[in-house]
């Protein structure tokens, strides 16, 4: 029973410390030698980088980050596959890792895009977990993570405030993952994921109803504000 918890730490630690990879901070301090939690938004994410830098090295960072989702719930299905991880379960009294995967990968999820948000290489801050969570959701089930992905694009081409774009397409996902008929798990992640991702926009909220949160290719009002 101890391995077989331990295995499932370690992936969940894994699939932490894959999320907390600094890309949009990593690229300012490259490019521009600056720290970008101290300029525009002070996130580190793909959207702040795209004020700071420009498309091209926000592309860069919206790519790494979605990726990031995508290997963390690749590694916990990799690993529940291979023959020793079934035996570790076995002796913990487990003999259908169906049941589990579920559970395990949208727990690796969730891990993921924490660490995207609370970075241990950046004293536990980091950015809104946007591309991360949008990279989970295709790991999770691809088809639901491009229909989060249109309905974003849709509101985007419609609003151009990534923010809210953001927001909506969060707000969506349990409603996708409830049509695909996908497990109680991926549910409960639509809900749970989408919770943690508008949370992280409570101040883009705020400006949404001052009425003054920018559009792409604005600046923020104030670039000394922190979100």
């Amino acid at each position: 029973m101890e391995l077989w918890l331990s295995l499932n730490i370690f992936l969940l630690l894994a699939a932490y410390l894959l999320g907390s990879i600094p890309t949009g901070y990593s690229v300012a301090k490259w490019f521009l030698g600056i720290d970008i939690r101290e300029v525009g938004s002070g996130s580190t994410g793909a959207t702040n980088v795209l004020r700071t830098l420009g498309k091209w090295p926000a592309l860069g960072v919206l790519l790494v980050d979605v990726l990031k989702g995508i290997a963390a719930i690749s590694l916990t299905r990799y690993i529940y596959s291979i023959d020793i991880t079934h035996q570790l379960a076995a002796t913990a009294g487990i003999e259908n890792l169906t049941i589990i995967l579920p559970w395990m990968t949208t727990a690796s999820g969730l891990a993921a895009i924490f660490g995207h948000s609370k970075s241990i290489w950046l004293g536990f801050t980091g950015g809104k977990s946007v591309a991360t969570s949008l990279g989970v959701l295709l790991g999770l089930y691809w088809p639901v993570g491009l229909g989060t992905f249109a309905i974003f694009g849709l509101f985007l081409a419609v609003s151009r405030i990534v923010s809210l774009s953001s927001i909506i397409a969060a707000i969506a996902v349990f409603g996708l993952m409830f049509a695909f008929g996908q497990p109680l798990a991926y549910q409960l992640f639509g809900i749970v994921g989408s919770l943690f991702v508008i949370v992280r926009h409570r101040a883009n909220i705020q400006r949404l109803l001052n009425g003054n949160e920018p559009k792409i290719g604005e600046k923020l009002a104030s670039e000394a504000e922190k979100t």
